[in-house]
C-alpha cells in the first residue's frame, strides 16, 4: 500500500513513482530497483478489512472511527521516520488496516441514522468527499514534491477525525440490537436536540422505544454474536451474500485494470489526478438523480455494464488515437465513480442490522481480493494480449446480469434490522417505516 513511495526530496505525491536518487547521495530509504509509475486512485491492497470489522461489531461503530483514525494518523506520521525501507511498508501496512476502517464505518453510521428517502443523498455527499478528497490531493502533490512534508500534510487531518469522532453518536440501531436500550435512547435524545427537535426528547422513553424494536430485541437475545458465517446459514442471505461477493470482486478487479492502465494516457500524474478527481466527482454527483428514475439495483448494474463496455471498446482503439482512448478511460472511470457510490447505497439495504458491518468487511475483503487480483491479470499480457481488457471489460457485464436477476430492488424500502423482514420485505416495509418514524424520523440527522 505505497501511497507516497519514498524518493528523498524529489518524491512526488500520491502513487507516484520513486525518481532515481543519485549514487553519490545515497538515501537509506531509497529502493534499490527502480519502481513503475502508478496512476492516479487509490492504492491496491490486500483483503485488509476482515480483522478491522471485529470492532464495529463487537465495540460499536464509533469506538471504530475513532480507533482506526487515530492508528492512521500515527501510523502514516511515523512513516517520515521510518529507519528502512520495510518498516517503512510494515507502517503502511498498519495504516491499510486503519483506512478500512475508516471506509467501512463511516457508511455504516450514516445509514444507520439517516431515513429512508434522505439516505442516498447522505452517501452521495459521502462518496463526492472521495473525490474532492482525490483532486487535493493531486494539488498538495504538486504544491509539496518533498515526500516527507506530503505525508505529513495528508496524516494531520486524521488526528483530527480522531478529536471529533468522540462527539459522534453512536449508532441507536447496533445498541438496541445489542441489547443496551438505554444509552440509545441518550444517543437519540442527543440528536434530537442537536437537530431542534425537544419534543421529541419529552415523547421518547424506554416503553416507546422497546415496544417499537421489540422485534429487533428478540433478535438480539437469541444470537448475539454474529460471525461471517452466518452471511451463509439463511438462504436469503447466502444468495444476496454470494451475488453481492461477485459484483464487489468484479467491481474493483475492473477498477483497478482501468487504473493501473492509466499511466499510458498521459505522463502529468498531477493533472490526471485533479482530471479524474473531477470526472469522479461529476459521476457520484449525479447519482442521487439516478436512483430516482432507475432505482438502487438498476442504476448499480446498468453503469457496471457502460464501465465494462468502455474497457471493452478502448481495445479497438488504436494506440496513436490517445484522445480517443482518453476520452473512453475518462468515460469508464465517470462510470465506475456512480457505481462505488451506488454499491454504497445498496450495499447496506439487504442486510440486517446485526450483519451489517460483518457482510460491510466481508465484502470489503472481496473487493481487495479483486484488487489484488486485476494487477496479476494485468502481467499476462506479454503472453496473452488480450486476456486483461476482455476480462476488465466482460467480468463486470456479467456481474451485472447476476445482479439484476437475483437480488431486490431496495428503492423506498426502510432499513432491514431482523431476518424477518428480508424474507417478507412487502409486510415489513409498513411496519419498517413506523419504526423509522419513531426512532430516527424526528432526529432529521
Amino acid at each position: 500500500h505505497l501511497e507516497h513511495a519514498p524518493g528523498g526530496s524529489q518524491g512526488v505525491g500520491y502513487g507516484a513513482a520513486c525518481p532515481e536518487v543519485p549514487q553519490q547521495v545515497p538515501h537509506p530509504l531509497e529502493p534499490s530497483f527502480p519502481l513503475k509509475p502508478l496512476p492516479p486512485g487509490p492504492s491496491p491492497q490486500g483483503p485488509s478489512p476482515g480483522p478491522t470489522v471485529l470492532v464495529p461489531h463487537r465495540f460499536g461503530r464509533k469506538p471504530a472511527l475513532s480507533w482506526c483514525s487515530l492508528q492512521v494518523a500515527l501510523a502514516n506520521t511515523s512513516t517520515i521516520f521510518a529507519s528502512n525501507f520495510l518498516i517503512y511498508c510494515g507502517l503502511r501496512f498498519l495504516s491499510a488496516f486503519g483506512v478500512a476502517g475508516i471506509i467501512m464505518t463511516p457508511v455504516t453510521l450514516m445509514v444507520e441514522w439517516t431515513t429512508t428517502r434522505r439516505r442516498a443523498v447522505t452517501i452521495t455527499m459521502l462518496g463526492c468527499s472521495y473525490s474532492l478528497g482525490q483532486m487535493t490531493l493531486g494539488a498538495l502533490a504538486f504544491t509539496l514534491r518533498d515526500w516527507r512534508a506530503l505525508q505529513l500534510a495528508v496524516s494531520m487531518p486524521f488526528f483530527a477525525i480522531f478529536l471529533i469522532s468522540w462527539w459522534l453518536p453512536e449508532s441507536a440501531r447496533w445498541l438496541i440490537i445489542v441489547g443496551k436500550p438505554e444509552q440509545a435512547l441518550q444517543e437519540l435524545k442527543k440528536v434530537a436536540r442537536i437537530n431542534g427537535h425537544k419534543e421529541a426528547t419529552k415523547s421518547l422513553t424506554v416503553e416507546v422505544l422497546m415496544t417499537s424494536m421489540h422485534e429487533e430485541e428478540e433478535g438480539a437475545s437469541k444470537k448475539a454474536r454474529r460471525s461471517v458465517l452466518d452471511l451463509f446459514l439463511m438462504p436469503v442471505l447466502r444468495w444476496r451474500s454470494c451475488s453481492m461477493f461477485l459484483v464487489s470482486f468484479s467491481q474493483m478487479i475492473s477498477y483497478y485494470g482501468l487504473v493501473l492502465d492509466l499511466q499510458n494516457l498521459g505522463s502529468d500524474i498531477f493533472l490526471l489526478q485533479v482530471l479524474f478527481g473531477a470526472v469522479d466527482l461529476l459521476g457520484r454527483a449525479t447519482t442521487t438523480f439516478l436512483f430516482s428514475f432507475l432505482g438502487h439495483r438498476t442504476t448499480l448494474a446498468s453503469f457496471q455494464i457502460m464501465a465494462g463496455l468502455s474497457i471493452l471498446a478502448n481495445i479497438l482503439v488504436p494506440q496513436d488515437l490517445q484522445t480517443l482512448r482518453l476520452v473512453f478511460a475518462v468515460l469508464g472511470k465517470g462510470c465506475f465513480g456512480i457505481s462505488l457510490t451506488s454499491i454504497s447505497v445498496y450495499k447496506p439495504e439487504l442486510y440486517p442490522t446485526a450483519l451489517r458491518m460483518t457482510a460491510d468487511g466481508f465484502l470489503q475483503s472481496a473487493g481487495r481480493l479483486g484488487a489484488v487480483t486485476g494487477p496479476l491479470i494485468r502481467m499476462t499480457r506479454p503472453a496473452v494480449p488480450l486476456l486483461a481488457p476482455v476480462s476488465y471489460g466482460v467480468i463486470p457485464i456479467a456481474s451485472s446480469l447476476i445482479l439484476l436477476l437475483f437480488l431486490p430492488e431496495t428503492k423506498g424500502l426502510p432499513l432491514p434490522d431482523t431476518i424477518q423482514d428480508l424474507e417478507s420485505q412487502k409486510s415489513a416495509a409498513a411496519k419498517g417505516k413506523q419504526q423509522e418514524v419513531a426512532i430516527t424520523e424526528s432526529t432529521w440527522f
